[in-house]
């Protein structure tokens, strides 16, 4: 599946190679300007994400809600892979089952 990601200054493409449902998490494959790993699953207090070649994780919303999650994840990894991993979770959002309940 291919993606758009736009940081105001410019845009790119990204294309998500593989997702692999583990029942308690899915793994994303991300590839861009980087090639990056995404584990996705939810705990107690909602959404959360991580990635390991970064050394980075952290919790989100919505995962439709990509302002939210280029906030999040740009906070714990450079701006570029951040936006990228975020444009690619909401272009996923509605294939994984991580909706939130309220």
């Amino acid at each position: 599946m291919i993606f758009k990601c736009d940081n105001k200054k410019e845009t790119w493409n990204g294309t998500i190679t593989s997702v692999t449902n583990y029942g308690s998490h899915y793994e994303i494959q991300i590839q861009s300007r980087s090639s990056i790993l995404v584990l996705v699953g939810k705990t107690s207090l909602g959404t959360f994400a991580c990635i390991p070649d970064f050394r980075a994780g952290c919790h989100l919303g919505d995962l439709n809600d990509s302002f939210y999650s280029t906030e999040k994840l740009c906070a714990v990894m450079n701006k570029v892979d951040g936006i990228t991993v975020a444009c690619a979770l909401a272009a996923i959002a509605d294939n994984l089952n991580l909706k939130q309940h309220y």
